[in-house]
């Protein structure tokens, strides 16, 4: 066998391999916007529940508190700070999460997923913002 034939083979298979690392990218995405609104609709959920247990009668209890996913924290913040600008850090003061350096680059990591799927927007380096 000769370079040219080797060369030729080669190319092939890059080009089917890009074809279909491009294809699971696309998967990747649209599965990336289908999990963050379905975050935001429990978040929503989330924050209808507790307005309705505020205006339920006394004699009723309020429904019990489910553990929120740190998604789902981040996306009610926004919910209930719409025109606030957050950088990472003051993002877990308010949500009461660790400040160590680790802690504050996942959550950048998770702001920056939600940035690309439009959930938020960045109004400077390092800030977010809810897009209105």
């Amino acid at each position: 066998m000769n370079v040219t034939v080797l060369l030729r083979l080669l190319q092939a298979e890059h080009d089917e391999t890009a074809a279909y690392a491009d294809g699971l990218r696309e998967q990747i995405d649209q599965l990336a916007t289908a999990l963050a609104d379905v975050q935001a609709r429990l978040a929503e959920i989330v924050t209808t529940r507790k307005v309705i247990d505020g205006l339920a009668l006394p004699d009723h209890e309020p429904a019990p508190e489910e553990t929120a996913t740190t998604y789902q924290r981040i996306v009610t913040a926004f919910n209930e700070h719409p025109g606030r600008v957050f950088r990472v850090r003051e993002l877990h003061e308010l949500l009461g999460l660790p400040t160590d350096e680790p802690s504050i680059n996942v959550t950048r990591s998770r702001l920056g997923r939600l940035a690309r799927q439009g959930l938020l927007g960045q109004p400077g380096r390092g800030q977010y913002q809810k897009r209105t």
